[in-house]
């Protein structure tokens, strides 16, 4: 069993697993000159400070990954004891949010509040 990395370096699994990409990525990074290792014996380790740095980096700056964002205003709210149905106006699209009955309380959802609809999806398949 290998020993742990230093605390103030990672591991190149330990980094890739922080960083959420593979090792072979991690070398791909390393041979085009995104990142360095150094040797802790035969061991590649990074620091800790670079590994939090490439973290930021790869950090969406709104805090979503979400591309598309329509600013909007609530125009209906229908709730029952588990789900509620929130019917937004942006713009000249009408955007219709199923969504738990307990999230639409805490954000507050009623018909004249300013919301966003954020979509992120990869498919969409709508047929009639």
């Amino acid at each position: 069993m290998a020993e742990p990395a230093t605390p103030a370096t990672l591991s190149i699994g330990e980094a890739a697993s922080a960083l959420g990409v593979s090792v072979d990525t991690l070398r791909r990074w390393e041979r085009a000159g995104k990142v360095e290792f150094e040797r802790d014996g035969n061991r590649r380790v990074i620091s800790a400070t670079v590994v939090a740095a490439l973290l930021a980096e790869r950090r969406p700056k709104s805090g979503s990954s979400a591309r598309n964002r329509l600013d909007g205003v609530v125009v209906a709210v229908t709730r029952d004891e588990v789900m509620a149905q929130v019917e937004l106006a942006c713009g000249p699209y009408r955007i219709v949010s199923l969504m738990s009955r307990e999230a639409a309380d805490e954000l507050g959802l009623e018909p004249g509040v300013r919301a966003s609809a954020v979509i992120k999806a990869t498919t969409v398949v709508v047929e009639a």
